[in-house]
């Protein structure tokens, strides 16, 4: 069994990434992607560990994207998973992730500026020793839980955090095929996580936006994933046939951070990864 879909401490997980790998190992499981957002520092601390013991860690990313289109409203919170199949990321692909990690510092300052205007002491280094790399809304959000000044995670995000709350901030998120484009050049494959996310009871959306974002250069989609029913996985399997998608799974297993998803609870077979990484050789020799 595997697990493509996993978050480290080093977003927005709870456990550390040499952790995370124990308890993949402890469970049985043959592989482990380690998907933090925006980051692959996750993966650089685990991949000693996993290597000692023997389990098959791979490098994987998850991206916050924004997908645009002529003529129609931007849909935005598009997440894309990058897999790293074959050979680690690039230097260059590195160098692209920390003008991401610049922008998201910049909006860290400006948030706790935005909080403090309104009587709330909360400074952007308090989330950022929660974050590491990544510190972001969420980190935020625990910061005013534990300072007393809100009830709970999602009382944060709607008095003060959430896209139309009185402090949000915007970040630049980068477009779609500009995110696609950077993990097809450093030798990835991008995947769309947990579509049907995006399209919530309108089912119907989901194929047309999967044409779209192929042609901005998307190669597989999440099929497996502790969102989605078993029909669920049935629809987005019939949309990889038709379309000659790759197929992905994990359980978005975040510790701590996001109770009742266990790590490598969807029991996905190591089949799923190495047609993954057949797919991906096919499509870098096209």
């Amino acid at each position: 069994m595997i697990d493509l879909h996993t978050h480290s401490d080093e977003s927005d997980g709870s456990w550390s990434p040499p952790h995370l790998v124990e308890e993949a190992c402890r469970l049985g499981l043959e592989a482990l992607a380690i998907t933090d957002h925006d980051t692959l520092a996750g993966y650089d601390q685990a991949s000693g560990p996993a290597r000692e013991r023997g389990l098959d860690l791979v490098c994987g990313i998850e991206l916050s994207t924004v997908f645009t289109r002529i003529q129609k409203p931007p849909v935005k919170h598009v997440h894309l998973l990058g897999y790293f199949l074959h050979s680690r990321p690039t230097a260059a692909f590195r160098s692209w992730l920390e003008a991401i990690h610049a922008g998201r510092r910049e909006r860290n300052r400006r948030l706790a500026e935005r909080l403090q205007s309104l009587g709330l002491d909360v400074k952007a280094e308090e989330a950022e020793a929660l974050g590491r790399t990544v510190a972001g809304r969420p980190h935020f959000a625990r910061v005013l839980v534990q300072k007393g000044f809100v009830a709970s995670i999602q009382d944060a995000f709607d008095r003060f955090l959430n896209d139309t709350a009185k402090a949000f901030v915007p970040r630049r998120v980068p477009p779609f095929c500009e995110a696609a484009g950077q993990i097809l050049a450093a030798g990835g494959m991008p995947v769309l996580a947990h579509p049907l996310r995006l399209v919530g009871e309108h089912r119907g959306r989901l194929e047309a936006l999967i044409r779209g974002m192929m042609a901005q250069g998307l190669r597989g989609i999440e099929v497996f994933h502790s969102d989605h029913t078993p029909a669920d996985a049935e629809q987005l399997l019939g949309l990889t046939d038709v379309y000659g998608l790759a197929i992905s799974g994990g359980t978005d297993f975040h510790g701590e951070s996001k109770p009742g998803v266990e790590l490598g609870s969807l029991a996905i077979p190591r089949e799923v990864l190495e047609r993954l990484r057949e797919s991906s050789v096919r499509g870098a020799e096209r």
